[in-house]
């Protein structure tokens, strides 16, 4: 877990510095490639979708499972830590955003390839990526046109575009930190309490993991696979 740690986080603190798309996607495409293909002994998203389809009947199971699982793994801050925390950065980020975002990343394509998605498709990462902001941010940004499409309509794009991803990278780092941010001072509200100030963090995660979970289950329908035009 420390090499996933080390392999993420590296590529974090030069894309939180800069904002810029190119640099966010880069942050993202490693967490992506983490939270996917899996690293070491961190299963990857579809052995993750394929042992909760294993062991539930119906597919709608499976979903809530891993959810479940994916919401418990947030609320636990030695998990967090040890695959993107408590590492040195040149810069001040908090200890479990990195950690998180793996969690999150990997609940929702084990969503999507339950559901059918190819998560070696582009457009089926965007997609995933895009889940991250919740179905509020979503909701948000498309109404400001910050946003162009839903993760549904990325994910079933006749083309992948490229402009689209680095978009959606930029949009969701910033939002990860905004994020975290505000974790950040309800913790601080709270410190002067034993004990009080890790459960509020530990449930902020908990709670953003859940819904996340919620928006993917009802955003990324099942679909017939279409391969990628020329």
């Amino acid at each position: 877990m420390a090499g996933v740690a080390r392999f993420v986080a590296s590529s974090l603190a030069p894309a939180a510095q800069r904002f810029a798309p190119q640099a966010a996607a880069g942050v993202l495409r490693r967490i992506l490639e983490v939270a996917i293909d899996g690293y070491q002994r961190f299963p990857g998203a579809e052995a993750v979708a394929q042992r909760y389809l294993d062991k539930h009947t119906e597919p709608q199971d499976a979903l809530e499972a891993i959810i479940d699982q994916h919401v418990r793994l947030a609320g636990v801050q030695g998990f967090l830590t040890s695959i993107g925390g408590l590492i040195t950065l040149p810069i001040s980020l908090p200890t479990n955003l990195t950690g998180l975002a793996v969690v999150q990343t990997r609940m929702v394509a084990s969503i999507a390839s339950v559901r059918g998605y190819d998560l070696d498709d582009p457009r089926v990462r965007t997609a995933v990526i895009t889940c991250l902001l919740g179905e509020d941010g979503v909701t948000d940004r498309l109404k400001k046109s910050s946003l162009p499409t839903s993760p549904l309509a990325m994910a079933t794009a006749p083309v992948f575009d490229p402009e689209l991803d680095r978009l959606v990278s930029a949009e969701v780092v910033g939002e990860l930190i905004a994020r975290i941010g505000g974790k950040r001072m309800a913790i601080t509200v709270t410190r002067r309490v034993p004990l009080l100030g890790g459960a509020v963090g530990a449930g902020v995660d908990g709670w953003s993991t859940y819904k996340i979970g919620q928006y993917a289950d009802k955003a990324l329908l099942r679909r017939i696979r279409r391969p990628i035009e020329p």
